[in-house]
């Protein structure tokens, strides 16, 4: 069966820890091979879950495809998103967390493309009676539930009215900052419950470390894939966008660093 080991293998050749690992994290959902006070560090801002492939990594791919394909009606924007997922889950490998983090980006899309929350009711009351019938141990992990409770949070509370688009770009920056805010805060508001539960912690720096990392990811992803399809071909076609990679990553292992040291941040139970 097809790994992406020969991709991440790519991508360790460029790349020296903690920023490969971050990388093979965010694109395959490899589990992190750096040292364990930095996996603390991800725990203590609250962005462990940017690491691993879930379904908001997918609704980052999700929103780079329907913004690539915007020129297209909306049913044609919205299959080709949904094949390009399925794509990209038989390219990493048909797994169980894959599967569901799928699933997931899929639904968001649709409620996102659609804007009607009672369908995407109805989606994930349906996909978890599926889910119940094929693999019912997925109902009691808790990636399964933390990836349910972000997409209900974003359905519930992700959405912005928006009266009247803005024109200068100070505006628009402010509007996108609310809107990343407002998203972030509405996955974390049903996520945020269940961490605590299973693990008695909580990160009070988490919306904002998802609000200064989250916009990156979606240009990570699309580097780091060029890094490693490319790099794979010939090593030297991928450097430049390794290079790219690297310093979007320095950005981020700057902002996990900086945030972690901040006192009265992160509490555990």
């Amino acid at each position: 069966m097809f790994t992406p080991k020969i991709f991440t293998d790519v991508i360790n050749s460029y790349l020296a820890e903690p920023h490969a690992s971050l990388l093979n994290g965010i694109i395959f959902g490899i589990p992190l091979k750096s040292d364990p006070f930095f996996y603390q560090q991800l725990k203590i801002v609250g962005l462990l879950h940017m690491v691993v492939l879930s379904g908001i990594n997918i609704t980052f791919l999700s929103a780079i495809i329907a913004s690539l394909t915007s020129i297209f009606s909306k049913q044609a924007s919205m299959l080709i998103t949904i094949l390009t997922i399925i794509l990209f889950i038989i390219f990493v490998g048909p797994q169980a967390p894959i599967i569901r983090a799928g699933i997931m980006g899929i639904l968001t899309l649709v409620a996102i493309i659609l804007k009607r929350r009672l369908f995407v009711f109805y989606s994930l009351f349906l996909s978890i009676l599926i889910i119940f019938a094929f693999w019912p141990q997925w109902l009691t992990t808790i990636s399964f539930q933390l990836s349910y409770g972000a997409t209900l949070g974003i359905i519930l509370w992700g959405r912005t009215t928006i009266k009247k688009k803005p024109v200068d770009w100070f505006n628009k920056l402010v509007l996108n900052i609310k809107k990343d805010l407002r998203i972030s805060l509405a996955a974390q508001a049903l996520t945020v419950p269940i961490i605590f539960l299973y693990f008695r912690q909580i990160s009070l720096i988490s919306p904002l470390a998802n609000l200064l990392v989250a916009p990156f990811i979606p240009s990570l992803m699309v580097f780091g894939f060029l890094t490693a399809i490319l790099g794979k071909i010939n090593h030297i076609l991928g450097f430049p966008f390794a290079y790219i990679s690297y310093g979007l990553l320095s950005y981020m292992v700057f902002i996990i660093r900086t945030l972690s040291r901040l006192p009265f941040i992160y509490f555990q139970f």
